[in-house]
């Protein structure tokens, strides 16, 4: 249990820091739940100068929750594209049409309830129940787990199940109940400007007098991870088939990155080298009889994802005609239309570097 006596200090020092600091951002203050959870769900994974564009173009096309709940599912992905994290998109959607039609286009002012919705979990759920609705819910997110580590000297790894429930209990002890979304604002902001991940300005910081991380010299040691990130290395081979103006593409539905958005055919390899795609199972499902000519290869295309490495090379191949057999999920487009379909952004890169002019 916290002291009461360092729980008021704590709250003092950080709110008098934040009411001096400004970090202005268009859901600062904001009071409808709406754009609180459209500007959360945005935020994961991402950085503010990178979400405030998407909260934007989200307000402005989907003013409302019923709004988003009626967009098409494409129309949604497109608008999302290059944002990255997608599973956070498919949620979205998923999420408005819940509130629209269980809860009559009103978010519920009931912290259950919000953690029920998909995309929703423990930092959004709070950030919602405080700022919309002022309940007394902590927000608890890397931020917080790095400044409390930090002043107070826990060591309890924060991605294990035991850290995660001693920084949540901790977290709501230091909550000043009375007005918990001014509280959530100046801990994230602390978190972001003061108490950064590297190099902080420790000498200037209003905790300093208390921190135990700056006393005994664990600044760099904390917060501490138990597991350590292995990255999982994967190589694309694409092939854009294409006669006249005409090219084929694929939804990705399976349970993997990138699910609902679209690519062209793959065929996915144990290394970057490749060859002999005519006698590949991909030729075959897509009824091909010919290899086509080879016009050109592109890449390779590297994007960094949390768990992966994704390597990609571009084979633009020419057929004599269309493929006999389209399966589920394959489309036949014009090459003009390529730019209405949401792509990943390694793929997006190729079509706006490459020589075929597909934009």
């Amino acid at each position: 249990m916290v002291d009461t006596s360092f729980a008021t200090y704590f709250r003092e020092r950080l709110l008098n820091w934040a009411a001096e600091i400004e970090r202005p951002m268009p859901w600062k203050g904001e009071k409808d739940p709406y754009l609180i959870w459209l500007s959360e769900i945005i935020l994961q994974q991402t950085r503010v100068e990178q979400g405030m564009p998407y909260f934007e173009n989200f307000k402005r096309d989907y003013p409302t929750v019923q709004a988003l709940a009626e967009a098409p599912e494409d129309e949604v992905m497109k608008l999302w594209q290059g944002l990255g994290y997608y599973s956070r998109a498919r949620n979205l959607h998923a999420a408005a049409k819940i509130v629209s039609s269980t809860y009559e286009g009103k978010f519920p002012a009931d912290h259950r309830q919000l953690l029920s919705l998909p995309g929703v979990g423990p930092y959004t759920a709070a950030a919602i129940a405080s700022f919309a609705f002022a309940l007394p819910y902590a927000v608890v997110d890397g931020n917080v787990f790095r400044i409390l580590s930090r002043v107070l000297g826990i060591d309890t790894p924060v991605d294990t199940t035991a850290g995660k429930k001693e920084f949540a209990r901790i977290a709501q002890e230091l909550l000043d109940q009375e007005d918990p979304a001014r509280y959530n604002q100046a801990i994230m902001d602390f978190g972001a400007l003061k108490c950064v991940p590297r190099n902080p300005d420790c000498e200037r910081c209003p905790l300093a007098d208390r921190c135990i991380a700056l006393r005994d010299g664990l600044i760099d040691l904390l917060p501490v991870k138990e597991k350590k990130l292995v990255r999982k290395d994967r190589y694309f081979q694409y092939f854009i088939l294409q006669w006249k103006d005409q090219v084929v593409i694929r939804k990705r539905t399976a349970k993997d990155i990138w699910r609902k958005l679209y690519e062209f055919p793959l065929i996915e390899t144990t290394g970057i080298e490749f060859g002999g795609w005519a006698q590949s199972d991909l030729w075959r499902e897509l009824g091909l009889k010919e290899a086509g000519e080879l016009k050109r290869t592109a890449g390779p295309f590297r994007q960094q994802l949390t768990h992966q490495r994704i390597v990609a090379v571009f084979r633009e191949i020419e057929l004599a005609g269309p493929p006999s057999e389209l399966p589920e999920d394959y489309l036949v487009v014009d090459r003009k239309n390529l730019a209405k379909f949401a792509f990943p952004k390694l793929i997006d890169c190729y079509l706006r570097d490459n020589s075929l002019n597909l934009f």
